[in-house]
């Protein structure tokens, strides 16, 4: 595998998100084996869980063995520095975003190289960023970051959406990447930021 711009952030993305996980059970009593399986699950549920439905295999953790690396090194660092951790909210925040950014593209390219329907496609871009989230909320007896106020999922279908509406115009695909995934990153931020929600179903 090539260590190339796009690979470097898909390890970071990674290793974040495993950092997510294993924080999320600072709270929970978990001893340091709970903590690394939820900062796995956490990492890889997505994108196992979107070639598990297209019947793509290997699944993108088995078939890279630097995809494990960052998962180790993500539950490490939270076990060893839970608290500076914590104190960079801020920062593994933006990390965070810029890797569901980045794993919605992906995942909507992975699905579109597969054959599927584009609206199938926009799905799976989503369900790659998401759904790895979803699996740690709900271990960790939260309730799933999907069914909170916050716009989370709906950026990642709008980027999705976007990306494949500008490769049907034919959008060369590195500034297809930067564009529809800058789209996801600037809802994301304005959201948290203005404290933003979808309307409530009452």
């Amino acid at each position: 595998m090539d260590f190339n711009l796009q690979y470097a952030f898909e390890l970071l993305g990674t290793y974040v998100f495993a950092i997510s996980g294993a924080l999320a059970v600072r709270d929970k009593e978990h001893d340091v084996f709970g903590a690394g399986f939820t900062g796995f699950i956490t990492a890889i549920g997505g994108g196992s869980l979107r070639d598990i439905l297209l019947g793509s295999y290997p699944l993108v953790w088995v078939g890279d063995i630097w995809v494990l690396y960052a998962i180790l090194a993500g539950v490490l660092t939270a076990f060893v520095f839970p608290s500076i951790m914590l104190k960079l909210r801020k920062t593994m925040f933006l990390f965070d975003t810029l890797g569901i950014a980045l794993f919605t593209v992906l995942g909507v390219e992975k699905a579109l190289s597969l054959g599927v329907r584009p609206e199938i496609a926009a799905i799976m871009g989503m369900f790659s960023a998401v759904m790895g989230g979803v699996i740690r909320d709900t271990l960790v007896n939260e309730i799933p970051i999907l069914f909170r106020k916050e716009v989370y999922a709906s950026a990642c279908l709008a980027g999705a959406i976007l990306y494949l509406v500008l490769n049907y115009f034919g959008i060369e695909r590195d500034w297809n990447l930067i564009i529809s995934g800058s789209l996801i990153f600037t809802i994301r931020i304005l959201a948290v930021k203005y404290k933003l929600s979808l309307p409530r179903l009452d």
